[in-house]
C-alpha cells in the first residue's frame, strides 16, 4: 500500500448480523506526533496493534509504553487514554468487537484488566494481516459479516496461541463479564433483568449482588444507563426519529423511552438533539472510529 495513502482508514459496522462475536469497527492509522484519544470510554472491546513507532496507553493509574509488535486492549466501560510518541509516533491497526463470546475469548489470552497489554507478539505479521483482512472484507451483507467475523476469530486465536500464562489453567469468564457482554449484544432488544440472569444460569438476586460488588449499581440501572448512552449517541450522530431510536435501544414504547431519557439526562430526546446538533465532520468521524 503506498505510504501517501496510509494516513487513516476506518470502517464502522451498522447492523451486526452475528451475536456471538461481531466486528464493531476496524481501521489503521499513521499518527501525528502526540496524537491523542481520551480520556474516554468505549462500549466494546478494542485492540490496537502497533506496527511501527511507539506511544503510550493509560488506564487507571498505570501508563504503558508500547512499541513495534506490541498490542493493547481497551475493555468496555473502562476509562482510558492513549497518545503517540512525540519523536517516533506510532502507526497502528485496530479492531473493535463485541458479542456473547468476546469475554471468554479475551479471558483466554494474556490480556487482563490489571495488565491490558501484550508485548512483542510472536504472530505479529499474522495479526496485522488479520486486521487488514477484516478491513478489506468490510460491508453489511451476510458474506461480508461472515468474512469479517472469521478473520476476527483468527486474530483472537493468534493472541490465545501466543499467550503464556493462561493456557494451562484456563478458567471461565466471570458472571459480570458475561453479563456485560450479553447486555452489549442484546440491549437493542427488550431484554429484562430476568433474561440476563437466565442467560447466566443464576438467580436475579445473585445477579444483583454481582453488579453491586463489581460496578456499585444494580443491573437494572446499568442496563438503563447503557441504553440511554446509546440513545444519546444515535441522537447526535443520526437523523433517526425519536421512535426509531427508542426501538433501536430496546424500548418499544416511545413515551416510556422519553420519560426514562428525561429522568437520566434532565432533557427530553428532542431537547437533547437540539442542544447537541449533528456535526458530520471528518474529525468527528475519525474520533468515533479509532
Amino acid at each position: 500500500m503506498p505510504q501517501d495513502e496510509f494516513i487513516q482508514k476506518s470502517y464502522h459496522t451498522n447492523n451486526p448480523i452475528f451475536l456471538s462475536l461481531y466486528v464493531y469497527n476496524v481501521g489503521f492509522q499513521t499518527c501525528d506526533p502526540n496524537h491523542t484519544w481520551g480520556p474516554g470510554i468505549r462500549n466494546h472491546y478494542l485492540i490496537h496493534y502497533i506496527h511501527t513507532g511507539k506511544g503510550y496507553y493509560k488506564t487507571g493509574e498505570q501508563t504503558f509504553l508500547l512499541t513495534k509488535g506490541d498490542a493493547f486492549l481497551i475493555y468496555p466501560e473502562t476509562e482510558v487514554s492513549y497518545y503517540a510518541d512525540e519523536k517516533d509516533p506510532w502507526e497502528y491497526y485496530w479492531v473493535g468487537f463485541h458479542g456473547t463470546d468476546a469475554a471468554a475469548l479475551i479471558h483466554a489470552t494474556d490480556f487482563s484488566k490489571e495488565n491490558p497489554v501484550f508485548y512483542n507478539c510472536t504472530s505479529r505479521e499474522q495479526i496485522r494481516n488479520c486486521f487488514l483482512e477484516i478491513y478489506q472484507s468490510r460491508g453489511n451483507t451476510l458474506a461480508d459479516n461472515t468474512k469479517m467475523t472469521g478473520s476476527l476469530y483468527h486474530a483472537l486465536s493468534l493472541f490465545i496461541q501466543d499467550s503464556t500464562t493462561k493456557q494451562s489453567s484456563l478458567s471461565p469468564p466471570s458472571y459480570i463479564e458475561l453479563a456485560l457482554s450479553f447486555i452489549a449484544s442484546q440491549y437493542t432488544y427488550s431484554i429484562t433483568i430476568e433474561d440476563i440472569a437466565a442467560y447466566l444460569g443464576i438467580s436475579r438476586s445473585h445477579l444483583f449482588r454481582e453488579f453491586k460488588e463489581h460496578l456499585n449499581q444494580s443491573p437494572k440501572d446499568f442496563l438503563t444507563s447503557y441504553r440511554i448512552r446509546e440513545a444519546c449517541r444515535l441522537l447526535t450522530s443520526t437523523s433517526l426519529s425519536i421512535q426509531s431510536i427508542a426501538n433501536s435501544v430496546g424500548y418499544e414504547n416511545g413515551m416510556y423511552f422519553s420519560r426514562i431519557f428525561h429522568q437520566k439526562t434532565g432533557l427530553s430526546p428532542s431537547q437533547f438533539r437540539i442542544k447537541n446538533p449533528i456535526k458530520p465532520t471528518k474529525e468527528n468521524t475519525a474520533a468515533l472510529n479509532q
